[in-house]
């Protein structure tokens, strides 16, 4: 389902539940008093209102540091990539064209086989690493004459760790939002939106009724934003395997 629809349905829905609940209480609920109650209803509000903004605020913000660290890891890795194959070009011609070949594969792997993976949450095969491990061992046995080739194996050594650590922070980026973070979330929604503000009275019955559903909507937005950015490489964030594309053309 397109995005923009599902957060219209997830927005909608909400909404229209708390429109339900704000006519049925002002319908068949009680009335007379409930305007005493406003102050401390109030700060009630205030306070759990409040509380539940940082949380939503705290995660979105993790969520989003997440995904611009989960990008600009991939630009890392392939760049790393490319740059060990090229500091490879300088050695022996059998290890040079190893390198170069294995390069490639890996780069492949991680763009038709991985990224798709990633995105749904499915198992990631081991080809990856096996194809980086093989790298490892191809730059490390090769024969090396006079400094300047010596130097270039160092930098191409040093270029496929930093793929082994970026590729190793691709892996633990999904992490996603916990249970219990979840479970807070929701329950704070339905409270802030949906329990306290039909405790205030001495609104019109049409004026509550948009007041909670606002208030529901809006929230059920900000935690539809919390549930599409979980997943840096799927859902509403879905970066793309453009850094992967154009290392195989820089290396093609």
């Amino acid at each position: 389902m397109n995005i923009y629809v599902a957060g219209i349905l997830w927005v909608g829905g909400a909404a229209a539940v708390g429109a339900v609940i704000g006519y049925l209480v002002r319908r068949f609920g009680w009335d007379e008093g409930r305007a005493d109650n406003n102050d401390a209803a109030g700060q009630v509000f205030t306070i759990v209102g409040g509380l539940h903004a940082v949380l939503v605020a705290f995660v979105l913000i993790s969520l989003f540091d997440s995904v611009n660290a989960a990008g600009d890891g991939a630009q890392a890795e392939a760049g790393s990539l490319v740059a060990a194959t090229w500091a490879a070009d300088s050695l022996p011609a059998g290890t040079r064209a190893k390198v170069h070949e294995l390069a490639t594969a890996y780069a492949t792997t991680v763009a038709r086989q991985e990224w798709p993976r990633l995105a749904d949450g499915g198992e990631i095969l081991t080809t990856g690493w096996a194809q980086l491990d093989e790298l490892r061992r191809t730059v490390a046995a090769a024969t090396v004459d006079g400094d300047w080739q010596l130097a270039q194996k160092t930098e191409a050594s040093n270029q496929l760790w930093a793929v082994y650590q970026a590729r190793q922070r691709r892996f633990d980026s999904g992490g996603g939002v916990g249970g219990v973070v979840w479970f807070a979330l929701i329950l704070g929604g339905v409270i802030t939106s949906i329990l306290l503000p039909n405790l205030f009275g001495g609104t019109r019955p049409g004026a509550h009724i948009i007041i909670v559903s606002t208030l529901a909507g809006t929230i059920t937005l900000l935690l539809f934003a919390i549930y599409q950015l979980q997943n840096p490489f799927g859902g509403g964030a879905m970066i793309p395997a453009d850094a992967f594309t154009s290392a195989l053309e820089r290396l093609g």
